[in-house]
This record gives C-alpha cells, sequence and structure tokens, in this order.
C-alpha cells in the first residue's frame, strides 16, 4: 500500500510539471536498467536532469542540478556536471547522493537529444555505499 501512495504521489507531481526535454535514459539508473529522462531549464546555464525509473518492485527517483557548458571547442556538444539527491525505493528506503558528468549534442534538423554520462552515487541511508557504475544513454524530445 505504501508503495502505491508513494507511486500516485509521483505521478501527480510528474504531471503537474512541463519539461523542456523528456525521453529514456538507459543503463544503470538508480537499480533498474532504463527511467524516463527529462530536462527542465532554469535561468543561465543551469537546469534540472530528474529521472523516474521503475522495476523489481521498486521506485528511484534522481533529481540533479546541471551546469551546462555549452559548445566543446567548434563541436554541436555540450557537456555538464551536476550533483543532487538519489532514492530507491524497493523492499526498504536508500537515500544518496549522485554526481553527474556528461556530455550531450542537440540536432538543428530534428527535436531531439542525445547524450552518455557518468552518474557515481554515495547512498547514506539504509546503509553506506558508493555505486560507480551509473553509466548511461539519454535520448530525449526536445519542445
Amino acid at each position: 500500500m505504501k508503495k502505491l501512495i508513494l507511486l500516485l504521489l509521483v505521478m501527480s507531481f510528474a504531471s503537474s510539471i512541463r519539461a523542456q526535454e523528456i525521453g529514456v535514459r538507459i543503463g544503470d539508473v538508480v537499480g533498474h536498467r532504463a527511467a524516463i529522462d527529462a530536462v527542465f531549464n532554469t535561468e543561465g546555464p543551469a537546469r534540472i536532469h530528474a529521472d523516474l525509473s521503475f522495476g523489481n518492485g521498486g521506485v528511484g527517483i534522481e533529481v540533479l542540478w546541471d551546469i551546462v557548458y555549452r559548445q566543446i571547442g567548434n563541436s554541436d556538444f555540450d557537456w555538464y556536471l551536476g550533483v543532487g539527491p538519489t532514492a530507491l525505493f524497493h523492499n526498504d528506503a536508500h537515500v544518496g547522493l549522485s554526481g553527474e558528468i556528461g556530455v550531450e549534442a542537440h540536432f538543428v534538423d530534428a527535436p531531439i537529444a542525445i547524450g552518455v554520462d557518468w552518474r557515481p552515487t554515495m547512498y547514506v541511508i539504509q546503509s553506506t555505499d558508493f555505486d560507480p557504475s551509473g553509466f548511461g544513454l539519454n535520448i530525449r524530445f526536445v519542445f
């Protein structure tokens, strides 16, 4: 019952906000292999990069605050650094802090962004554990 209530709260929150980019993240995502991936732009070079994953009877949430550094050299690639809270709710709750470093490209001819990133996570609640395996591929539709 607790999981159902948590899921309903997360879904109602997600439906009330609007992302500028939304898609999927494939890889190691908060205890799962895929997630709904969204980017919310803020003032200046900052943005919120959030993931919501389901599977194995659990829910994973990451909300990272990124600083985006525009264009690597003369290429169309941007890179970004970020940090934020991470939570995995399964039979118990694991809460921690994730870092993020990645590179992405936005295509002018199509409203698509593709990127790769690495998200090492330090869990501090339920157990103290470091997970360096957070590599992922992001494919998002840009509004």
